[in-house]
């Protein structure tokens, strides 16, 4: 079962994140991390914290020699903004002299001082912050490397920025990925790049921000990952969870799922059709739409797994206009402002990916097993040789 923790907060020392149950000999170095962490800072709207504060890997533990050891894989984030904050920051004992008393609406502030009895809504926004998801992308990381050796791939492109939508006909490949990160939004489509850009000028220049949708994309993903026996196994469902809990994350759309409540049922469902050269992770079924999300029943149906993420706009403003009240007085005053992008779209779709990932890979650890890489590999060619017999091959021959 692969399993991650994550700690730290916004502005403090470091963020560390702990996984667990990826298999030995997994071929990993910091550089494949710092990699990924760099794809996290891109994207045009993201403010100047994105220059000061440089993601610093480290690999703490179970991994030697540049494959992981089957043990725990422990890294750290270190922050090089800390020397700013040890004073406000400092686990030792003492008071802040910047208490912050009047929380942001659309935040975690206020319901978390409420629920922990706090007075200073630093002591919930640090930790609330979309900063923890650089741990996330380290563990997303890990999770891609292993993905690769069975064949699966994931990425993402942004579909939305604001009012701007880009052709939904224009679906990326894996070939697709340099392309899209070469793009100042994220957008595979460049018809629609220029408006979008100017659609963060625009929201800059009034002190405002904007969301948007992006879309995560998984090939190579082969039949039967997830279940439909439970509910808390059935693969859209864990994938919907993962995905929602990234921050600003107010929808999650599989395949083509909001079009699909509108329409009847001759006209929303992925017919199938068999073809013994088709795909092997398939077994040679094939499905040549794919309004499901290549996700049926709970499970993958081996098509293009896809998901669509709805993020709202960042509820901290380079202009504070928002109405809120003072804790302490009780007087109306308008929220505080901490340093913020005019938009995060094109780095969330960096972080979607990793949830993906993380999702995928669990569920294919869940399937094929393995203490080793190479078990791991093995188990997942011996599903795919074997999956073209019809059904009752191997149950027949069991009962003879």
């Amino acid at each position: 079962m692969l399993r991650f923790l994550t700690a730290g907060e916004s502005h403090g020392q470091a963020l560390v994140v702990i996984i667990e149950g990826l298999p030995a000999g997994l071929v990993v170095t910091v550089e494949d991390l710092q990699a990924e962490l760099s794809r996290r800072r891109l994207g045009y709207g993201r403010g100047p914290r994105m220059r000061f504060e440089v993601d610093q890997v480290t690999l703490l533990a179970g991994v030697r020699h540049g494959r992981t050891l089957g043990s725990p894989v422990a890294i750290e984030i270190a922050n090089t903004e800390w020397p700013k904050w040890v004073e406000e920051m400092s686990p030792a004992p003492g008071k802040t002299t910047k208490q912050l008393t009047a929380p942001r609406p659309g935040h975690a502030d206020l319901a978390g001082m409420q629920k922990y009895g706090f007075d200073d809504a630093r002591d919930v926004l640090e930790r609330a912050s979309a900063r923890e998801t650089a741990a996330r992308v380290a563990a997303g990381a890990m999770a891609k490397l292993l993905l690769r050796t069975i064949g699966i791939e994931v990425l993402s492109h942004v579909v939305g920025l604001g009012a701007v939508t880009a052709d939904d006909a224009a679906r990326p490949t894996p070939a697709d990925l340099e392309a899209i990160d070469a793009s100042e939004v994220r957008c595979f489509d460049p018809g629609v790049e220029e408006a979008m850009i100017a659609e963060v000028k625009a929201a800059a220049k009034e002190g405002d921000s904007l969301g948007g949708v992006a879309e995560v994309l998984a090939y190579g993903v082969p039949v039967g990952l997830g279940s439909h026996v439970h509910w808390d196994r059935k693969l859209d469902g864990l994938l919907a969870q993962a995905l929602m809990s990234i921050q600003a994350i107010k929808a999650v759309e599989l395949g083509e799922g909001i079009d699909v409540a509108r329409r009847r049922g001759s006209a929303a469902h992925d017919a199938i059709h068999f073809d013994p050269e088709g795909s092997a992770t398939t077994g040679g079924y094939e499905r040549r739409t794919d309004r499901a999300g290549g996700i049926e029943g709970g499970m993958s149906s081996g098509t293009v797994v896809s998901a669509r993420l709805f993020m709202k706009p960042l509820a901290s403003l380079n202009r504070p206009v928002l109405e809120t009240v003072d804790v302490v007085s009780k007087d109306s005053t308008v929220s505080f402002k901490e340093r913020t992008d005019v938009t995060a779209v094109p780095a969330m779709g960096v972080v979607a990916e990793s949830m993906v990932a993380l999702v995928l890979a669990q569920e294919a650890l869940r399937k094929f097993g393995g203490d080793s890489v190479a078990e791991f590999v093995r188990n997942a060619e011996g599903f795919l040789t074997h999956l073209g017999e019809t059904p009752s091959g191997p149950i027949e021959a069991q009962r003879s």
